[in-house]
């Protein structure tokens, strides 16, 4: 049994979730004032990847207490390369300015010559960035509309049974219609809304120290409809609720619960690049992911430390809609991951 959010204030006046579950919109009030935690363990963010189903745009602007980011990367499936450049300031502690909904409200850091920002009026949301010496000392210049939101979007609130102050809101917003350009010294890309979409990554939230999470997301066309799909797990208590859920011309269909089944390697570790299988536990999901490239990272400074292994590449295999119709995949790009956080 799932909860499904109702309205009113995200936390109680003790700090703690009011209520876990998840929502089709931001039915809960977050309310940063009511957060009962050092500034140093407030996390928030917006991510966006933006795709035209052979490349990906992806932008962040965080802030998680101690340092602010604003990052940008430059996947190509085809050539299986990526570039990414980062700017991080240091202890920001929530001045970064973040809006407390994703309906409306903006976000922009400029750190050391390089500029990111988020102006969204409620109705399209503008991504500009300019980052120098991007690659080969080029500078990446990137001004991208997204428009025509779905109806639907997945959206969760998650406790942490390990402290009854944690908790993580978030919400994914796949589909969005992205129209727009990037220039690299001099060579240009569009993206042009009959073939490219982007997906919003929502957060906020106090998290425990070490985590590891699984997310996979696909924002695609289906023979001319809008497709895409949003996967998780691992990541706080999801007894009230799953982040799982099929998208289609707008609509949400609620999955259960989901797994990704990554290949081993003969040492024991995860063969990130070998063949995934994705199923849930009620018959309604049966991919298999097949990887272009792994953007893989990693940091270990003693008690902070980051693995990150995001993986593009395509997904094969069929999903059903709450009424029974099977949407059919044949490779359409999008990525899954596996995260593991000490911070």
């Amino acid at each position: 049994m799932q909860t499904l959010l109702t309205q009113g204030d995200l936390l109680d006046e003790q700090g703690r979730l009011a209520q876990a579950g998840y929502a089709y919109s931001l039915v809960k009030k977050y309310d940063r004032t009511k957060i009962k935690a050092s500034k140093l363990r407030i996390k928030e963010w917006d991510y966006y990847a933006v795709t035209d189903g052979e490349i990906f745009l992806c932008f962040t602007i965080a802030d998680i207490g101690y340092i602010s980011m604003a990052s940008v990367n430059l996947v190509d499936t085809h050539a299986r390369s990526c570039k990414t450049s980062v700017a991080v300031g240091l202890l920001p502690l929530g001045k970064t300015g973040f809006p407390s909904t994703y309906e409306r409200g903006d976000v922009s850091l400029r750190i050391g010559g390089k500029k990111l920002s988020f102006v969204n009026d409620g109705i399209y949301r503008r991504l500009y960035c300019e980052f120098p010496k991007f690659r080969g000392g080029k500078t990446l210049v990137a001004d991208i509309t997204l428009s025509e939101p779905q109806k639907d979007n997945m959206v969760i609130a998650t406790p942490f049974k390990e402290k009854d102050t944690a908790f993580y809101y978030n919400a994914k917003l796949n589909c969005l219609t992205a129209s727009g350009y990037f220039e690299l010294g001099g060579a240009r890309r569009d993206f042009t809304p009959d073939k490219s979409l982007a997906v919003l990554d929502w957060g906020r939230g106090v998290w425990t120290y070490e985590n590891t999470w699984y997310w996979g997301s696909l924002s695609c066309y289906v023979d001319g409809v809008k497709f895409g799909f949003n996967l998780g797990y691992g990541f706080g208590d999801t007894s009230a609720a799953s982040e799982n859920m099929l998208f289609y011309d707008g609509k949400a269909h609620k999955l259960d619960r989901v797994e990704f089944v990554i290949p081993s390697r003969p040492d024991g570790g995860s063969d990130f690049e070998g063949e995934w299988k994705i199923k849930d536990n009620e018959g309604r999901l049966d991919l298999v992911f097949r990887p272009d490239f792994d953007r893989k990272d990693g940091m270990s400074l003693g008690f902070l430390c980051t693995k990150q292994h995001q993986v593009f590449g395509g997904f094969y295999g069929d999903a059903v809609l709450d009424d029974g119709t099977k949407i059919t995949l044949n490779g359409q790009r999008g990525f899954a991951e596996k995260v593991y956080n000490k911070w």
